[in-house]
C-alpha cells in the first residue's frame, strides 16, 4: 500500500494517546503558537495507564508535607536505583524524579482530586510516595480527566482510530509519520515526533524472543501493546536495552484475572503454596518480583490469606473492589475450614498463618484468594537521554525524534524484579512532561512539504483534525 503525501501537518506529531502522549500534548499545547496532533491507535482498546491503579509516585510534594512525610526527589531516585541496580539509567531516573512533584501538583491544580496514599505501603519505598485520586477509582478516571482537559486546547487535535505505521524520512532526517486511516496510508509531516506507544507485551514473537523465561503468564495488559515503534527506531540506528524486563504481577487471582492489593502483606497477609508451605517474606518483595517467586511454586500459584482487618484496610482500592465484585475472594470462617482448604491438619494451618516476628497476627475469620503470576507490560525499550531524545548507536540524538511511555526503556533495570510500584506511570507521565515542556519552550521546525506554497495560510488544529476525518 502506498502512502500519499499531503500538504498539511502539525508542528508536533505524537504517536499514542495514552499517559505519555496526552501529557506531552498538554504541556506542548501551553505554547498557543504550536499545532499539536495526537494519533491514537484505538481508544476503544484502551491504554495501560487506564487499566492501572493510576498511582503517581513523587517525592517532596505539598501533599506529603501536609501529611508530615519527609521525602525528596533525590531519595525517590535513590530508592528506584537501589531496586533496579541500573546506574547507567541514573540521569533519566533523576530527571523523572526531579519533575514528579511539580507534575503531580499541576495535575491536582487542573481539578483532579489527589491525595497521598498513606494507606498504600509498597516494597522498596521508605515512605508513602504514591499519589492517588480521592476515592481510589484508578487510572481510568485519571485518563478521562486528562483527555478531557486536552480537548479544551484549540491548538490540539486528538485523532482516534489512526494507527501510525511508520516514520517519514526526508534526506535521511525524520520529518513525519505515516498514518493508516480510512482505508489508506498518508504521510503527515511534523517538526517533531514523540513516540509514546505502549510496550510489546502483546506481541507474542517479541515476548518469546526477549521474555521467554516468563513461561506462560496471564496477560493483563491491553491489546494494542505490540511494540511497533521499536522496529522503526532500530531501522534508524537506534538501540534498545533491558528487553528482558517486564512489569509482572504476582497478585493475579486464578480464574478471575483480577488482582489483589499490594498493600495486603503490610496488613498481615501471608502466602501459602499448594503444599501448605510459607515460602517468602511477603513484605520484602514488590508485586513484580513476586511473580517470579510464584512461578517457581507448585502449580505456579499460592493462597493469599488475610483477615477482616486487612480487608478493611484495602477494600476501597480499585483492585479489591474488582476482586469483591467478581467474587474472587473466599471467606473462610475458621482455622479448621482453612486447614481443609489447604489440605493440612489444623496445627499445620496454624503454623502457616503464624506471623513473622514483629508482624501483625491474622485472626479468623479469614479470606483467601489463589494468586498466580501475570505480565502487565514490558520495561525494555528504546535508549533515550534525560531530555527524552532518541539516541543512535553512537549515543547521538536522532534529530526531531523523542520517545517515552512503553516505547522508551523503563526504570526496572535488566530484571523484572527491579520494578517498583508506580514506575510505569512515573516514566510515562514524566517523559511526557519533560518533552512537552521542551517543545513548548524551544524552536520546533514546522514541516513545510514541497507541495505547499510559501504564502499558504497556516492550518489550525481544528482544520487539521477535519482534514484527517474526511
Amino acid at each position: 500500500m502506498t502512502a500519499d503525501l499531503i500538504d498539511v501537518g502539525p508542528d508536533i506529531a505524537i504517536v499514542g494517546g495514552g499517559a505519555c502522549g496526552v501529557m506531552t500534548a498538554l504541556r506542548a499545547a501551553q505554547n498557543p503558537d504550536l499545532v499539536v496532533a495526537v494519533f491514537e491507535k484505538s481508544t476503544r482498546e484502551g491504554c495501560n495507564a487506564a487499566i492501572s491503579s493510576g498511582s503517581l509516585p513523587a517525592g517532596g510534594t505539598r501533599f506529603q508535607r501536609l501529611a508530615g512525610i519527609d521525602d525528596s526527589p533525590q531519595k525517590h531516585a535513590e530508592e528506584i536505583l537501589a531496586a533496579s541496580g541500573d546506574e547507567e539509567w541514573r540521569p533519566i531516573v533523576e530527571a523523572l524524579c526531579a519533575v514528579a512533584p511539580a507534575m503531580v501538583e499541576w495535575i491536582a491544580d487542573t481539578g483532579y482530586p489527589i491525595e497521598v496514599g498513606t494507606d498504600m505501603p509498597r516494597a522498596g519505598m521508605s515512605v508513602p510516595r504514591l499519589h492517588t485520586d480521592v476515592g481510589r477509582q484508578g487510572g481510568g478516571r485519571l485518563m478521562r480527566h486528562l483527555r478531557g482537559l486536552l480537548g479544551s486546547y484549540p491548538n490540539v487535535a486528538f485523532v482516534d482510530e489512526a494507527p501510525i505505521v511508520g516514520l517519514v524520512m526526508d534526506a535521511g532526517v525524520v520529518s513525519g509519520v505515516v498514518v493508516n486511516q480510512n482505508g489508506r496510508r498518508q504521510r503527515i509531516g511534523a517538526g517533531a515526533i514523540m513516540l509514546a506507544v505502549d510496550g510489546f507485551a502483546n506481541n507474542p514473537a517479541l515476548v518469546r524472543e526477549y521474555l521467554g523465561d516468563l513461561g506462560n503468564p496471564y496477560y493483563g495488559g491491553v491489546s494494542t501493546s505490540t511494540g511497533d515503534a521499536l522496529t522503526w527506531v532500530q531501522r534508524l540506528g537506534g538501540r534498545v536495552r533491558n528487553m528482558g524486563a517486564g512489569l509482572r504481577s504476582g497478585l493475579v487471582v486464578v480464574d478471575h484475572g483480577t488482582r489483589v492489593s499490594p498493600a495486603l502483606p503490610f496488613h498481615g497477609a501471608v502466602l501459602v503454596n499448594a503444599n501448605g508451605q510459607r515460602f517468602v517474606d511477603e513484605e520484602r518483595h514488590g508485586y513484580s518480583a513476586m511473580a517470579g517467586i510464584l512461578q517457581g511454586q507448585p502449580g505456579e500459584r499460592a493462597a493469599m490469606i488475610f483477615d477482616a482487618t486487612a480487608l478493611a484496610a484495602t477494600r476501597e482500592s480499585e483492585m479489591m473492589r474488582e476482586c469483591l465484585a467478581a467474587r474472587a475472594i473466599r471467606e473462610v470462617a475458621t482455622l479448621a475450614e482453612l486447614a481443609a482448604l489447604l489440605r493440612l491438619d489444623v496445627e499445620q494451618a496454624r503454623e502457616a498463618v503464624t506471623a513473622r516476628p514483629g508482624r501483625r497476627q491474622l485472626r479468623q475469620p479469614f479470606y483467601l484468594a489463589w494468586v498466580t503470576h501475570g505480565l502487565l507490560t514490558t520495561q525494555g525499550g528504546v535508549v533515550i537521554d534525560a531530555q527524552g531524545r532518541v539516541l543512535d548507536s553512537a549515543d547521538r540524538p536522532i534529530p526531531h525524534l523523542y520517545a517515552g511511555g512503553g516505547t522508551a526503556c523503563g526504570l526496572a533495570g535488566p530484571s523484572s524484579d527491579g520494578y517498583l510500584s508506580g514506575n510505569g506511570l512515573l516514566s510515562a507521565f514524566g517523559l511526557g512532561w519533560i518533552v512537552g515542556n521542551a517543545l513548548a519552550s524551544g524552536p520546533v521546525g514546522r514541516f513545510a512539504p514541497p507541495v505547499r506554497a510559501a504564502d499558504q495560510p497556516r492550518r489550525s488544529a481544528t482544520a487539521f483534525s477535519k482534514e484527517r476525518h474526511r
